[in-house]
């Protein structure tokens, strides 16, 4: 069964925010999460339907897979159908409309198209319970947390993919590569930063220069693998040949993975090893099937080189 927390959003912050611990203490005392995923989850249109998606879906779906508590923190229409995040805690800011997405994929790349956009986030709106996680990852997927340094949270390690902070769309809806206002302010106090080469429309000046400003960048490059910027250094880790079926949610999937064996052994080497052979096996399956198996996990976490 899913937990899932409506707040409501029509009272000025400081009510608000008193009655919704209080609320929350009526309903049920949360526990503490192991991994906290903030984000909009997102409705991507398939040719089939529309399906669940965004960096809070895969993200919170894999550290699951991967054995840790999990806990979201969102916005979304209360008609979103949330069976996917069965046994996860989530807190939902109710909005008009779910971030919706519609994705088309040609020889030359994907093209995005956001139809919907839901309410913003407040970082206030984290419980207290889960502000100290061990991996507190902000996941934004169309500008919808403040691009600044949430200073009402205490992780051992605050991961961050911030590509809805990197793009803006036009009047149709066309999602651009934008620059990240702000960045200076998150990017010095992450313990790990995840982008793909997309995010910044392939620019290798602004990826060296996000890598001279965070202490640990990791930069996707779909079929290639990835490559990751640390202490001076820069390594590429190729991806496995596989039969690609979809590529959706194999940089979340990178960046789940990436965040939790860099927090467990401390080293980011192994943690892009690990992340990169995980993704590249989820693109083999359509969507949320391509959330990793414990087989994968298993065979991924043996796997030396």
């Amino acid at each position: 069964m899913t937990l899932t927390l409506k707040v409501s959003v029509t009272f000025c912050l400081p009510i608000l925010f008193s009655r919704y611990n209080s609320f929350m203490r009526d309903l049920l005392p949360l526990q503490p999460v192991d991994y906290l995923v903030i984000g909009h989850i997102t409705q991507d249109l398939a040719k089939d339907g529309p399906r669940s998606g965004g960096t809070a879906t895969y993200s919170a779906l894999t550290a699951r897979a991967l054995g840790l508590r999990v806990g979201v923190v969102t916005s979304a229409s209360e008609k979103t159908f949330m069976k996917a995040f069965e046994g996860i805690p989530v807190i939902s800011i109710p909005s008009e409309h779910t971030t919706t997405f519609e994705n088309i994929y040609s020889e030359s790349g994907r093209r995005q198209i956001l139809h919907h956009q839901a309410a913003h986030i407040s970082y206030e709106l984290v419980p207290e319970a889960w502000r100290s996680a061990s991996i507190i990852h902000l996941g934004p997927v169309a500008q919808e947390l403040d691009s600044e340094l949430p200073k009402n949270l205490s992780p051992s390690l605050l991961g961050v993919t911030p590509q809805g902070w990197m793009r803006t769309w036009d009047d149709d809806g066309y999602i651009v590569p934008c620059r990240w206002q702000n960045a200076e302010a998150i990017l010095p106090e992450a313990g790990a930063v995840v982008i793909s080469r997309e995010d910044v429309g392939g620019d290798e000046e602004w990826i060296e220069a996000m890598a001279h400003q965070t202490r640990i960048l990791a930069v996707t490059e779909a079929e290639a693998g990835a490559v990751l910027y640390w202490n001076g250094d820069r390594r590429r880790f190729r991806a496995p040949e596989v039969e690609e079926v979809e590529a959706t949610g194999a940089g979340d999937i990178f960046a789940t993975a990436f965040f939790i064996r860099l927090s467990a052994t401390r080293d980011p080497w192994e943690a892009a090893r690990f992340a990169t052979q995980l993704s590249a096996r989820s693109v083999t399956r359509m969507g949320l099937e391509g959330i990793p198996t414990q087989h994968e996990i298993d065979e991924c976490l043996m796997e030396v080189f």
